[in-house]
């Protein structure tokens, strides 16, 4: 089984230090103006989706040139062109796909790909997104994360109630609760070790990181409030 396809989406430019995170060799899908990041990067590109209404043509040469498969929809479409690439990723068949991104943009846009990554179209596969500093995963099942001390995390019903949410090394502990949808319960936990475990009995969450940490001072207090009884996420 192939182990990860990486998506590029459009918008904003990912930040170069992303580099690091990409695994060796797994095929890249580009979501549009997500070629010309890619490409920009160095990186070679496998295939490129969409309407291709925000990409230059001297892009588009670019991508045939370097031997890129070219998917064109019409503009008047009903999915996004993000939502074209995560589809024709999951065609690939593989374990895992990482979306990268850049921070910033459009809201809408924001709220439509941490909605679209919590999707049921993409239940059978394990989803990371990398957006700027921040990084997103989705929670089916069990999955482990690995930080830092004082990591700052917040879990986040999708597209429903999330039931029976257990973790383990993170401040605030959950114990098979239910986390509601427009709820704040999981907003702002942190990691109180170098790996955190995160279990759901029903439904599907996002865990967010921010990519910022609490001093140790902030650290050590929250760690004294939960033992004195005080502390909720």
């Amino acid at each position: 089984m192939l182990e990860t396809v990486v998506v590029f989406a459009g918008g904003p430019r990912p930040d170069p230090g992303v580099l690091a995170a990409l695994p060796s060799g797994a095929p890249i899908v580009a979501a549009d103006r997500g070629a010309g990041h890619a490409l920009e990067l160095g990186l070679r590109v496998e295939l490129a989706v969409g309407d291709f209404d925000s990409i230059s043509s001297a892009t588009l040469a670019a991508l045939e040139r370097s031997g890129a498969r070219i998917e064109r929809h019409a503009p008047e479409k009903d999915a996004t062109d993000l939502e074209l690439a995560l589809d024709a990723a999951a065609a690939f068949a593989p374990r895992r796909i990482l979306l990268v991104g850049g921070s910033g943009g459009r809201i809408d846009h924001l709220l439509g790909e941490l909605l679209l990554l919590g999707a049921e179209a993409y239940a059978e596969f394990e989803l990371d997104a990398l957006l700027g500093r921040a990084a997103a995963h989705v929670i089916r099942g069990e999955r482990r994360l690995e930080g830092q001390p004082g990591d700052l995390i917040s879990l986040l019903p999708l597209h429903g109630e999330v039931h029976g949410v257990v973790s383990q090394g993170l401040v605030y502990p959950l114990r098979g609760e239910r986390l509601a949808a427009g709820s704040s319960r999981g907003v702002s936990n942190l990691f109180d070790a170098t790996e955190a475990r995160v279990a759901v009995g029903k439904g599907v969450l996002v865990a967010v990181r921010p990519g910022s940490r609490v001093s140790r001072e902030t650290l050590s207090r929250a760690r004294h409030s939960v033992l004195e009884g005080s502390g909720s996420s």
